[in-house]
């Protein structure tokens, strides 16, 4: 009987599970179980909050850590602390999660779309300063899929131009440039906990800083505008309550006690699959070393996909074929955020600090060429994939050499989605 594809009838590469997530065992229990007894669940009243904070700033080489509800609220207490005014601008990359733009939405700011890198889906340096305006206040890098941006040209250039540099990092727990975490090369840094992340505890977030005034900012805007050590009715900020509890913050330390050994995992999975998929017609890894990163957290490992190789046949199919084969993965971001309804429409509410700044900007002209062709041909496997051993890697490109020696008709799945 000749070969097929899984998704034809034939039998799939693998039938074993890839690694689950989250992980945990009875030291998570443990670790929730301290906090209910304690009666204490709040960090207004408890040590977890505190003990977490210093423990993944450490983790991270920085000074300070103010842990907050989730990802986004970091990302917008970070541009508020770097001193946002309404209507100034914050320079993003197109190719990232909506937080990463919204976030300066909701500071009453103006995002300015630059795009990135082909070759590696990060912030391009080459084209930051042609987008710099005299309301330019910040630098918003993403480490996308946990690869460290170039970060000696970006903070060169905010430097030149005395711009804050606020590190999207959540997908960088763990990720080093040049031997130095991520986090803290900024003034800022924002991280995320949730559901899918490195290191996760369903929701949550944290803002990293070595600067002693932005880390009190910090604080005072996540704790209602309180100054530490302040009186409780003392008010010097436009806060809100943004405060991690302490389930959240117990379970974070003890899922932190495995971060290392996972990220080890992860980075030495990747590079495995680069050589082997490499290997693959039309399929080409993202690039990493090219500025310095030094590990990869990969909270994505990301392939490119053209499917001239494939017999026309689109993302969705190919991935569809994959996941046929036992292999968990899908198309990335379809479309950049600057097509999002909410850019196109600029339906920003009572967030509108750019009316007076930008009477001309229209976002619908926006055009980030790299950007739309990663929204074209990204394919993505989730990080907890990344956890398996070295046969499940090669089981993966296994798959992705499978599909594309038997891609005749693949084309037909067009409208198939992994």
């Amino acid at each position: 009987m000749s070969e097929r594809l899984a998704i034809r009838g034939g039998t799939p590469v693998r039938s074993r599970p890839f690694p689950a997530w989250p992980i945990s065992d009875s030291t998570d229990e443990q670790a929730l179980l301290r906090v209910l007894h304690s009666g204490r669940w709040g960090r207004l009243n408890g040590e977890e909050v505190g003990r977490f904070e210093r423990a993944f700033a450490a983790y991270q080489e920085a000074r300070h850590g103010i842990a907050v509800t989730n990802g986004t609220a970091s990302l917008r207490l970070a541009v508020l602390a770097a001193g946002l005014r309404a209507g100034d601008e914050v320079i993003v990359p197109p190719y990232t999660f909506i937080a990463t733009a919204s976030a300066v939405i909701e500071a009453n700011g103006t995002p300015i779309f630059v795009d990135i890198e082909p070759e590696t889906y990060n912030l391009d340096p080459d084209l930051i300063e042609a987008a710099i305006t005299p309301r330019t206040r910040a630098i918003v890098p993403v480490h996308f899929a946990g690869l460290a941006a170039d970060m000696d040209r970006i903070l060169a250039i905010a430097r030149r131009h005395g711009l804050a540099v606020i590190e999207d990092c959540a997908h960088a727990h763990g990720s080093t440039y040049k031997g130095r975490k991520v986090g803290a090369l900024g003034d800022l840094g924002s991280f995320s906990f949730q559901s899918s992340k490195n290191l996760t505890s369903g929701e949550g977030g944290i803002i990293l800083t070595n600067d002693d005034r932005l880390a009190a900012d910090c604080f005072s805007l996540h704790h209602v505008g309180r100054p530490a050590g302040g009186a409780w009715y003392e008010h010097h900020n436009p806060g809100g309550n943004y405060r991690m509890t302490e389930f959240q913050a117990a379970l974070l330390g003890s899922q932190l006690v495995r971060l290392e050994a996972q990220t080890v995992t992860r980075d030495a999975n990747g590079p495995r699959l680069d050589h082997g998929l490499a290997a693959v017609p039309g399929l080409r890894p993202l690039a990493r070393g090219c500025h310095g990163e030094t590990r990869h957290a990969y909270h994505l490992y990301i392939v490119r996909y053209d499917p001239d190789a494939f017999g026309g046949a689109p993302l969705a199919a190919f991935c569809a074929a994959m996941n046929a084969e036992g292999v968990p993965c899908g198309p990335g971001y379809s479309i950049p955020l600057y097509r999002q309804e909410l850019f196109t429409r600029m339906n920003f509410g009572a967030f509108n600090g750019y009316c007076n700044a930008r009477p001309d900007l229209d976002y619908r002209t926006v055009s980030c060429p790299a950007c739309e062709q990663a929204c074209r041909e990204a394919c993505w496997i989730a990080q907890s994939v990344l956890l398996g051993s070295a046969a499940d890697m090669d089981d993966i490109v296994a798959a992705a050499a499978k599909v594309q020696r038997l891609h005749g008709g693949l084309s037909g799945l067009a409208t198939a989605s992994a």
